[in-house]
């Protein structure tokens, strides 16, 4: 099944340039032909295409459908981009498919990349919400400086996941309440500093291990995440 990404599609009923001519040059699809699109939102449209234009497809929608997020929570993950870019794109492409609501890129003192293009992190996060049949695109922010993160949903559980001794840590897996809302924080190549440790752990997170082996930054993250979704499928909570 092949979905269709069109953000505003109820007020324009027309696909995106990029959308358009994969469906006319690429699929060869037809005026009449019945296509499946997606909002980003949480919404799947069943539309036909009423003008087969490579630029600018215009739609008929039949029917619309809502398809939620398998869980119930906000799932959110702060991490230090990684010093080569195309490790933070796998590692986005691959949050997208497991499921996360929010991703974070956070600024900090050993933080080996200083700035991101979240254009080009979008672009990824869109195509793997269609390879992946979701409906909902997660909220790419911004890079963000450390001390804006730790303020960050405030009333959540939020873990830092460490790998220095200088504070005792908890296993993530005994830690996590599931079906709450949750940030992780993951650090740079060189971990966070002890003087980030301390100010973290004074904001109210909570440090973690996730084990005896070193991980890498998009690794950890990707670990992390997955844990939660584990963890969540053994211990489901009901839906509100």
């Amino acid at each position: 099944m092949i979905q269709f990404f069109a953000p505003d599609i109820i007020s324009t009923l027309q696909l995106p340039e990029s959308d358009s001519r994969h469906a006319v040059r690429v699929l060869r699809m037809n005026t009449g032909d019945t296509l499946q699109v997606i909002d980003g939102r949480g919404t799947v449209y069943t539309c036909r295409l009423a003008d087969a234009h490579p630029k600018h497809a215009a739609v008929e929608i039949i029917s619309s459908t809502p398809q939620p997020l398998p869980w119930s929570q906000r799932l959110a993950v702060a991490v230090a981009p990684t010093k080569h870019m195309d490790r933070m794109e796998w590692l986005v492409e691959k949050m997208t498919e497991m499921g996360v609501n929010t991703i974070i890129p956070v600024l900090t003192d050993r933080s080996e990349r200083r700035e991101i293009k979240v254009e080009r992190l979008a672009k990824i996060a869109v195509s793997a919400m269609k390879q992946s049949l979701k409906a909902t695109l997660p909220e790419i922010m911004p890079l963000t400086p450390l001390a804006d993160v730790t303020a960050m949903m405030d009333g959540a559980q939020r873990f830092v996941a460490y790998c220095g001794p200088e504070c005792e840590r908890a296993d993530l897996a005994r830690s996590y309440t599931p079906g709450r809302d949750t940030l992780i924080l993951i650090g740079p190549e060189g971990d966070f500093t002890p003087a980030e440790i301390e100010r973290t752990l004074r904001s109210g997170f909570t440090a973690v291990t996730l084990g005896d082996n070193r991980l890498r930054t998009e690794t950890a993250a990707l670990y992390a995440l997955s844990a939660c979704h584990i963890l969540d499928a053994a211990n489901p909570s009901p839906r509100p």
